[in-house]
């Protein structure tokens, strides 16, 4: 039987979700950078534990001088996405990318397994630069909705649970579960449009709200506290009910006055 330094072998796995979960993150942060809608809610990686590994190599037969390749998830990185139609952006997206190679795909999202599992998976060679030279290791994405990422959570507790002997009437409330959470993905895609304006003008109130407490820091911070006590006080009145041309009105104030006091 092979002998395996463990904590040698999975340093290039280490490296790899580091490097994907930051390339991941970055899009999302490009795209909303120039104001367009990013199909990456968030992103989370892991490297499988030695134990884990050992148990799927022993129950799929794998021999451990072979887990580099024929074990694809080691290391394993999850998107998540608000909505249904994401996910085919976000595998458009990883299409599209030149750092890597993707050996195949399984969309779980049309071809629900009968479990009630959905999720789009990509299996991808990906070069890892080590100190002694290149290498190369699988690795999966698994790209789902928030809904199926709670209800694979799930699964995957009771799996561990019952030893993947889930009983069947647990079994069955599962399926019912999987199925429901889709449903709600499906109404949650009918009123998209709906919910992504309320999100941008969630995120328009948040960037004056906080543009208008730094001037009153400032203001504070000169010593003028009852003009900083007066923008509080109106801050305040607006935070629950202040329309977007309210607090616009507000943050052009304070800019006002702090101009006046640092020409001084």
């Amino acid at each position: 039987m092979a002998v395996i330094e463990w904590k040698k072998f999975l340093i290039p796995y280490d490296q790899a979700v580091e490097e994907l979960k930051v390339k991941l993150r970055s899009i999302r942060r490009e795209l909303r950078k120039k104001n367009e809608y990013s199909p990456i809610e968030f992103v989370t990686a892991r490297v499988k534990e030695v134990s884990s590994i050992l148990e799927k190599a022993n129950k799929f037969d794998i021999p451990l001088d072979r887990i580099a390749y024929e074990m694809e998830d080691i290391a394993g990185i999850r998107i998540m996405c608000q909505f249904v139609d994401d996910i085919d952006k976000v595998v458009e997206l990883i299409r599209q990318r030149r750092d890597m190679q993707i050996i195949y795909e399984k969309d779980y999202v049309a071809n629900v397994k009968t479990s009630g599992y959905r999720s789009y998976h990509m299996i991808i060679k990906y070069p890892v630069n080590m100190a002694d030279g290149q290498t190369e290791i699988l690795a999966e994405f698994q790209i789902r909705t928030l809904a199926m990422n709670f209800w694979a959570t799930v699964e995957h507790s009771l799996n561990y649970k019952y030893k993947h002997d889930i009983p069947t009437d647990i079994r069955g409330k599962l399926k019912n579960a999987a199925d429901a959470a889709f449903k709600l993905d499906e109404q949650m895609l009918e009123i998209k449009d709906e919910i992504k304006d309320a999100q941008k003008l969630f995120e328009v109130k948040s960037s004056l709200v906080t543009s208008i407490v730094e001037n009153i820091l400032t203001l504070s911070s000169l010593g003028k506290i009852p003009e900083a006590s007066r923008f509080s006080e109106s801050l305040n009145r607006l935070l629950e009910v202040g329309e977007i041309h309210e607090l616009n009105a507000l943050l052009e104030e304070t800019k006002k006055v702090l101009d006046k006091y640092n020409k001084r």
